[in-house]
Formats: C-alpha cells, structure tokens, sequence
C-alpha cells in the first residue's frame, strides 16, 4: 500500500510542478520574478551575455562551448585539488585517467565514480566541482530539452537563449528544491560541516575514522538533478547519506519529480496553454506502464530469494546487500527508480541482486526512455514515439507524419542513428573489454555474472546512470579512458542529433496543416500500447542476446 500512495504521489507531484516548469520554460511572468529577476539580471551581466533568441544552430554552439569550459575546468581541478582549499583530510589529487574520467562523468550527468568519495576527493573538489556540475549538467539537460520542445510545439527556428534557460532553471527550480531538501535532509540526520573526519575510540579501544563533510548540499542535488553518486563510497546505502525511511522516500521523489514533470509540459506545450495535450498523457502512461512493470519483476525476483538457499531449506527473500532499514520492498523501488530515472545513486548493492531483479535496472538503462534523466529521457522517448509513427504509418499506407511535419528519408536517417548510438556503444566497449589484455583483470566475477557486470557498466555508462555492479576492479587506464568516451559520446552525439531532427522537422511546410485526420492517431490508449510494444520489440531485439549470456543464463544456471 506505501508502494502504491508513493506513485500517486508522484504522479499528483509531477502534475503540480509542471505548471510551474511551463512558467520557467516558457519566461511567463509570475510572483517569483520580484525575488528571482533581480538575481538573474546579475547572472546575465556577470556572464556577459544578451537575451537575444538564438537559431538551433547557434544554441547548440553554446551548449557544446558551455560544457566543454566547464569539463576542461573540472579535470583541472581535479589534477591539482591536494594543493588546493579545504582538503582538512590531506586527500591526494587523482590521476590523470582517473580525473578524465570523473570530469566526463559529472559533465554529462552520469556520475559514475571510479573512486571512493570520501578518499578520492577533498572538500572543495566535492563542493566546488562535483556539486556544481551536478546543477550544470541537468540544467544542460533540462535546457536542450526545452529547445527540443520548442522546436516541436513552435514554428520557427528560434528557440531561445541558452543561458537565460540554464539560469532560469538553475535559479528558480534546482537551488531552492535543492536548499529545502538539504534541509530536510540535515533535520533527518545528514551532516553538513567543513571539519575533517572523526576519529573516535570504539568499545574495544580500537580507533576508527569516520568520513563525513558537505554531504546534505550534495545529496539534494544529486537526487533532484538525476545525477547519482555519492559523497561516500557505499552512497545512499550509508546511514550518514541516506539516514531514515523518510529521508529515501524523499530522495525517491527528488528524483522522479522534473523528469515526469517535463512529461506533462510537453503536454502543456503541446495546446500553448496550461491544458495537458492528451498525447503528452499517452507517453507518459506508455513510461508509466514499463516502469511498474520492471518494478514488479524486481520485487518479484528479490522477494522469493535465491534458489540455491531454497534447495538447502532457507526460505526468505534475498537481503544480501540490503539495508535492514529499508528492507526488500524500499529496496528494489529505490533500484528501479534510479536506473529508470537515470540518476544511479543506490541504496543497496546492485551486484546482489538476484539474477532477474538485477536485469530489471539493467532493462531498464538498456531503454534508456522510461522518463530517464534530466531533459534527455524525455528527448530518447521522442525519438521511439517518431519512429513508432513512422512504422504504423507504413503499416496502414499513410504519409509518416508527427505532429503535422511529414518525416521522411533524411529525419529516418538521423533518428536510426541516434537509436543505434546507445547499443552500439554498449555492444562495442563491453566486447572490448574481454579481448583487451589487462581489461579482463578487472572482471571479478566467474561465468555469467561477470558476463553482467561488464555488460551493466558499460550500459550505466552509456545511459548517463552511474550505478555498477560493485566488485569490478574500474579504476585502471582502460576501464577509466573507455567508460569516459562512452559517457561523451553517449550524451552529446544524441543530442546534435535530435536537434537536427526536430530542426529538420519544422521546417516542412505539412506544419502549417490542421487536419490531423490523415496521421496516425497518438492520443489514445491504442498509441500508448503500440509504442510499448515498439519499445521491448526493437530493445529486445538489440539486447537479448547480451540478456542471455548475463542475467538470464545465470538464472538459468540457478536452477540447473
């Protein structure tokens, strides 16, 4: 019953908070201009620049440049953070792989870490590069997104400012969330302090060191902003980050608040009012439906245990890995919402899952689209939704068309390949990595589970998730550089592509028609339907055979 009031909750949140998304996304006055214009003009001054509209081509420009200032920034720091501020644990600066692949990381809103944070970074590190790339990096998302939507719901090549965007959502929506989840989260028991770590004197008069920090400030963003890791190694299974059944129902919520909220404003978008368009409903049911479904078969499979322990007489479910705290049920939502909502902060150990419940979060990764993260998952459903159009309308002997603008060979082109992006990384780097002398090393696993733990950290990377399958030796030259280039190339090729597919898009003059009677209708529960089966189809297709030689024929193995 907590399971079913916490997605309605959702659902009620994300309906609410999209109303205030189309005032932000859409610079609609509002009360909040007396509080946040003042600051924003600041910003703008500071930054240097107008708030001229700029063509696709110019604000993709500047979300490239943006990104790659502050990324080149980042690996700097990184390179030299022992000789700089606020390092009260003498923590040594990281190596150069190491700090490639950390800049990389954070910049594309992936944040996976090949390094345990309390040693691997120090306070101003943590702080002054990891947290505020955790703002940059959704409001890049967040930002691209909108000029996708934009372009979609709009007619004209002008699609906005890309720093008024990013200043309006960083200002308006990430830090004051941000600052009331800290908040809440220090009131549960997460600390927030620049001392050095405890050192206390156990019962048995042993010493032992006890890491905490900024930790409140980090992990609101991190949940909010889709972003994932942890200031600790263990993440948001440690009682410091995650303390109480509270504190991770809300940063459960935190992080499927503006991913679903973005859903429902497309909708609002859609009728350029505050109505939700009945097609942005039939996505986010079609997200919805696989998300509970995924949900199901990792409680499912977590719940009835291992057959191993069932053949020796111990009945239960698998709590291998697990925080008592939160038990199976908290455990696999937690699982399920962060590779759904690609954020990858982890509240128990996914390498113990079971088999079957750990292939849900890794479908789930491999989809890439069921909400998924800050702006992008909404961006990679899009692309399923114009290519599900595309094939009905063949099916059916209509004209492939999306919203009114006619899809043809060049759009078909350019949306093939950016579906063929994500499993071709996947696919590529996770056979490199058994054939590479020194990369099979860090394989720690025999048979089929070292099968997944290549496979989920490859998809993690790729997803801009962040999560892993713990026991893999990551922090060597080739596992830092490879799962670096996945996580760029992953994130930005996609994007220039939907850009260009949306720019194509509107500029066909079928836009200007309204007579929908000759598309293929998407507002009804039959296209929510459709696009699913779509979905499992073309993934299933890319992703079973990898499926077969990982999680499945471990279970598989199980019951032999």
């Amino acid at each position: 019953m907590s399971m079913i009031l916490f997605l309605i909750t959702f659902i009620v949140l994300s309906y609410v908070m999209s109303r205030y998304l189309y005032t932000v996304a859409l610079i609609v006055p509002s009360k909040m201009d007396v509080l946040f214009s003042p600051i924003e003009k600041g910003l703008y001054k500071l930054i240097g620049t107008s708030l001229e509209h700029m063509s696709g081509k110019t604000y993709l420009k500047h979300f490239l440049c943006f990104n790659s200032l502050t990324g080149a920034l980042a690996f700097i720091l990184l390179l030299t953070q022992q000789w700089l501020w606020l390092n009260p644990n003498h923590n040594l600066s990281q190596s150069v792989s190491l700090a490639f692949n950390t800049a990389a990381s954070f910049l594309t809103n992936t944040n996976l870490q090949h390094y345990a944070g309390e040693m691997g970074l120090t306070y101003f590190t943590q702080m002054g590069v990891i947290t505020c790339l955790m703002f940059t990096s959704a409001a890049s998302g967040y930002s691209v997104c909108i000029a996708m939507l934009r372009r979609l719901t709009g007619m004209t090549d002008v699609i906005g400012n890309f720093y008024q965007d990013v200043v309006r959502f960083i200002i308006r929506v990430l830090i004051p969330f941000a600052f009331v989840l800290s908040i809440f989260l220090i009131s549960q028991g997460t600390p927030q302090t620049l001392h050095g770590n405890l050192v206390v004197e156990t019962m048995s008069g042993v010493k032992q060191t006890i890491a905490y920090g900024p930790m409140a400030s980090l992990e609101s963003i991190k949940h909010l902003g889709t972003n994932g890791g942890g200031f600790l190694g263990a993440n948001s299974s440690t009682p410091f980050e995650n303390p109480t059944y509270w504190s991770n129902f809300a940063e459960a919520l935190s992080m499927m608040l503006i991913p679903g909220s973005l859903v429902f404003l497309f909708g609002r978008m859609l009728n350029a009012k505050q109505h939700i368009h009945p097609h942005a409903v039939m996505v986010f049911i079609a997200m919805f439906t696989m998300f509970v479904l995924l949900l199901l078969i990792c409680l499912h499979y977590e719940t009835a245990g291992s057959p191993i322990l069932h053949h020796l007489g111990i009945d239960g479910g698998n709590m291998e890995g697990k925080e008592t705290r939160f038990g199976i049920a908290q455990s696999a939502l937690f699982t399920t919402i962060t590779t759904a909502f690609t954020t990858g902060t982890v509240n128990n150990m996914h390498d113990s899952l079971t088999p079957m419940g750990g292939m849900a979060p890794m479908i789930l990764m491999m989809l890439n689209a069921v909400f998924g993260g800050e702006g992008v998952g909404l961006m990679n459903m899009l692309i399923y939704v114009m290519l599900t159009v595309f094939i009905c309308s063949l099916m059916i002997g209509k004209t492939p068309s999306y919203l009114g603008m006619k899809i043809e060979s060049k759009e078909m082109k350019w949306i093939a390949l950016t579906f063929l992006v994500h499993p071709l990384l996947i696919l590529i780097f996770s056979a490199l990595a058994f054939i590479i002398p020194g990369a099979k090393d860090a394989i720690t696993n025999p048979q089929f589970h070292g099968v997944s733990q290549v496979i989920y950290e490859f998809t993690s990377s790729s997803a801009n998730n962040g999560s892993g399958f713990e026991g893999l030796k990551d922090n060597t030259v080739f596992w830092n550089i490879s799962t670096a280039i996945v996580m760029l190339v992953a994130r930005y090729i996609p994007i220039v592509l939907q850009l260009l597919i949306v720019s194509s898009l509107v500029n066909k003059k079928t836009y200007q028609h309204t007579d929908d009677s000759q598309d293929v209708p998407i507002n009804n529960l039959f296209f929510s339907t459709v696009l699913i089966i779509f979905i499992i189809l073309l993934s299933g297709l890319t992703f079973l055979p990898d499926l077969m030689l990982g999680p499945i024929g471990e279970q598989l193995l199980l019951h032999s």
